[in-house]
């Protein structure tokens, strides 16, 4: 019997935050071993200059880098290269240069310089789909004050521009709805604290967060949770929830970098205007950490 690829956007893609130097400038050495110890411990992939990994504040030369260090880690098809930008020329740049990298997926966010309507998303992600690789669609209307509908994603699959969402609304019913609209669109959890929920919907893939802290117990949830292992899943995600929620907060970058420090691994500082957090923030995700490292967990 033939092997079936994997699609290189499925299962657990971890979506990297980025070890900086107390200097703050980018530790690409660290990155690669980084890389390579979430694939070695039971994740699928990263996900490059996604806002965990800082890319924001990146030079145009420092996210060239990160993705071929990644790529360089962990091979081209285990990476997914964000595509993020404030026009969809830029973009689609960037879904350039992750192709000459190697890059399997992209991840795009919409226009998210100014709330853009229908015409303009469209617009956007078929530009970006011109570059050639599969397009992961990013739904993110917190931050960017648009709203990816299902009815809006199913046309945009319909058209063959992208092969998935990161779905971070914390809308579960969403997961219904667009199974109806799009049923071969791939669904993937994009947010840490509904892991199981939309797990349970059918996701094919979590784009992950806590995973950079602990990636054994965060991968070994989610392939219960897919797999319909209630029995197993369910009493991790209730131990890990107290950390999985800070993923959805303002601060998620700087509390996941903690709790990497507190995991042995190197977090480290944020660049501005991310601020450090406040004692009382750090001393919640140091006891909440300390906690599931206490049980084990890893």
């Amino acid at each position: 019997m033939a092997l079936v690829e994997r699609k290189p956007w499925r299962g657990v893609m971890v979506a990297t935050a980025l070890p900086l130097r107390d200097d703050l400038s980018v530790d690409l050495d660290g990155y690669a071993g980084h890389c390579r110890w979430l694939v070695d411990n039971g994740c699928d992939g990263v996900v490059v200059n996604g806002s965990l990994g800082e890319y924001q504040t990146l030079t145009a030369e420092e996210r060239a880098a990160v993705v071929e260090t990644a790529v360089a880690a962990v091979g081209g098809a285990n990476v997914m290269a964000g595509a993020g930008a404030y026009g969809a020329a830029e973009s689609r740049r960037w879904a350039e240069q992750a192709r000459e990298a190697g890059c399997g997926s992209v991840l795009l966010l919409p226009p998210n310089a100014y709330r853009a309507d229908e015409r303009a998303v469209l617009a956007h992600y078929r530009e970006v789909a011109g570059a050639g690789l599969p397009v992961v669609a990013y739904n993110n209307p917190y931050d960017t004050k648009v709203d990816l509908t299902p009815a809006l994603l199913a046309r945009l699959h319909e058209e063959g521009l992208i092969v998935a969402v990161k779905e971070f609304s914390g809308d579960v019913r969403r997961a219904y709805e667009l199974a109806e609209l799009a049923p071969g669109l791939d669904l993937l959890i994009g947010a840490d604290d509904v892991l199981l929920e939309l797990a349970v919907a059918g996701a094919t893939g979590w784009v992950a967060g806590y995973p950079n802290a602990l990636p054994a117990s965060t991968s070994a949830l989610y392939r219960a949770a897919v797999a319909g292992d209630l029995a197993t899943a369910l009493p991790l995600y209730r131990t890990l929830h107290p950390l999985l929620r800070w993923d959805s907060k303002t601060e998620f970058v700087q509390a996941i970098k903690l709790s990497m420090d507190l995991a042995g691994r190197r977090g480290g500082p944020c660049r501005q205007p991310r601020q450090p957090l406040t004692g009382e923030q750090a001393a919640a995700v140091r006891a909440a950490t300390e906690k599931v490292l206490a049980e084990g967990l890893r």
